[in-house]
Formats: C-alpha cells, sequence, structure tokens
C-alpha cells in the first residue's frame, strides 16, 4: 500500500491491537531510514460501524438482486448506486451539472 499511494500522515484505525502494533512498527522502521514525521494514529471506537452504517444503502438495493453474474456488471451497478447516493446526501461539486459529476464518477 505504501509502495502504490505513499506515505500517508494520519491513519484512522481501530482499537485493535494488531493495527497499532503495525503502525508502531513502520514508524520504527520509517524513523531508520530518516524519516523524521512519523504516522499519526487516529482512534475510532466504532470505526467498523461507521463504515457498515455509510455501506447499508448499497446492501439494502442488492440484496434483492441475488448476486451479479459478472464482476463488470457489478462493478456499474455497485458505482452507480454510490454516485446517486452521493447525490442525494449533497456530497456533488457546486457548478458542475449533477448528471455529468454523474457520468464522469460511474465511469
Amino acid at each position: 500500500m505504501l509502495e502504490s499511494n505513499g506515505l500517508p500522515r494520519k491513519i484512522v484505525i481501530d482499537k485493535s491491537g494488531a493495527n497499532t502494533a503495525g503502525i508502531k512498527a513502520i514508524n520504527k522502521m520509517l524513523k531508520g531510514f530518516g524519516c523524521p514525521i512519523p504516522i499519526e494514529m487516529v482512534r475510532r471506537k466504532y470505526l467498523n460501524n461507521i463504515v457498515e452504517q455509510d455501506h447499508r444503502f448499497i446492501k439494502r438495493r442488492t440484496r434483492p438482486m441475488l448476486g451479479f453474474k459478472s464482476f463488470e456488471s457489478a462493478s456499474a451497478t455497485l458505482s452507480g448506486i454510490e454516485v446517486a447516493h452521493m447525490i442525494r446526501k449533497g456530497q456533488i461539486t457546486p457548478g458542475l451539472c449533477p448528471f455529468l459529476q454523474f457520468a464522469e464518477l460511474a465511469a
């Protein structure tokens, strides 16, 4: 992950001891390589609940479908559902037509 996305400054984790130990080991390794700024850990007690609550609408829409036959159809359907939900929540870019943003994000 670090190779493809670069070094993060802050990571949000739950209260898992394995995640904490892993981040501490990476910070120790970075310090050994001469990196002066360690990765900051932010802990959320119910992080998984927040993520699951945000994806509840996807589960509600896809459950009656009884699965997907191909990865492409699943990807297109899920991206469309997520973009429509983002538009409904008001998380669109101001000044950009909602349809154009939908087409841009769903592509």
